[in-house]
């Protein structure tokens, strides 16, 4: 069973606050120093969180930074469940969350339930779940995976029947990849990745000829099938570097990850997949979260995430196996 406590006593939910950003920047930073704390900052969130996060990236890897810490407390900025993979990943650091609505469809999009009923009818078949999950799916798992190692994982697996979940998108990408394995894929989706079509990155592409796609594999088939790398937020970054003498560079996933691009490539110009800023490809479960409620998670130390020990058991063991597997690159 999870459970996001609040504190007694704790501020409401939408509690608002009339400090400026430049002082809630100021006093989030000293609650960090008085606290022992650590903001963690996801790729989608809005520039100002991300700015003045103590790591940014993609949800497993910043679970990872933070538990190389020696910090007391986790703020994580991003969605419930990355939250949730920060205290699998630390369980004796005290997580935060600091709006209660930054939730996720993908990942509400299948539950323990729905996951035993799949198992009993692919009995012969191991289960590989996308981090992009809850805690307690993540225990009903054989192992994990992430955007960048999904392939990997599926092509280390000694069985060559494997249940993909939740992602149809990233799961039909991956099975293309290793068409030796027999890989039934759940139905669940990215709202945000699943809503752009070709025809809106073609149109783009157009205003952009010599512009290089990049695509997150949660896309749909007919875009990534026109992208010129397929890669996580954090690959991203990685993809632009092969291409020193491209100008510009078209991005098929949250808009939130142009920011990060911007500031580490300078020199290079991002556009997004559907032609504008937060035309569709937002993800509005990513951008709740404002200057204000990081202010008042570290304030009032709201709200917490806690799981329990069999949950976090199971699902760290699904996590280890999938950090075991080598990568293919």
């Amino acid at each position: 069973m999870t459970q996001t406590q609040t504190p007694p006593q704790a501020a409401p939910q939408y509690h608002q606050t009339d400090l400026p950003a430049e002082e809630l920047i100021a006093q989030i930073d000293r609650l960090k120093q008085e606290k022992n704390a650590v903001v963690l900052a996801h790729n989608y969130q809005i520039p100002e969180i991300q700015d003045l996060a103590d790591f940014t990236g993609d949800s497993l890897g910043l679970s990872v930074e933070a538990s190389k810490t020696e910090a007391d407390i986790i703020v994580f900025c991003g969605v419930h469940f990355m939250a949730e993979s920060a205290k699998i990943m630390s369980p004796t650091k005290k997580v935060l969350l600091p709006h209660l609505g930054a939730g996720c469809s993908l990942a509400d999009s299948i539950t323990p339930e729905s996951l035993d009923d799949w198992k009993q009818d692919y009995p012969d078949h191991t289960v590989v779940t996308y981090v992009n999950s809850t805690a307690e799916v993540k225990a009903e798992s054989y192992i994990c995976c992430t955007s960048a190692n999904a392939v990997s994982v599926v092509r280390s697996l000694d069985n060559d029947k494997v249940l993909f979940t939740p992602d149809r998108n990233l799961g039909r990408w991956v099975a293309e990849q290793v068409p030796e394995k027999d890989v039934v894929i759940y139905d669940g989706v990215c709202p945000t990745h699943d809503v752009l079509r070709a025809a809106s990155v073609k149109s783009t592409h157009e205003d952009y000829p010599e512009a290089v796609i990049i695509a997150h594999p949660e896309c749909r088939q007919d875009v990534v099938e026109i992208a010129h790398e397929v890669c996580s937020t954090t690959g991203m970054l990685k993809a632009v570097e092969k291409y020193p003498d491209a100008k510009t560079f078209i991005i098929a996933t949250e808009n939130g990850m142009l920011h990060q691009l911007r500031l580490r490539f300078p020199h290079q110009e991002f556009v997004a997949a559907d032609g504008c800023i937060g035309c569709r490809l937002h993800c509005p479960y990513m951008k709740i979260t404002a200057l204000q409620d990081v202010y008042f998670s570290l304030c009032e130390e709201r709200y917490e995430i806690k799981l329990d020990d069999e949950v976090i058991a199971g699902a760290r063991k699904a996590l280890e196996r999938m950090m075991a597997v080598p990568r293919d690159d």
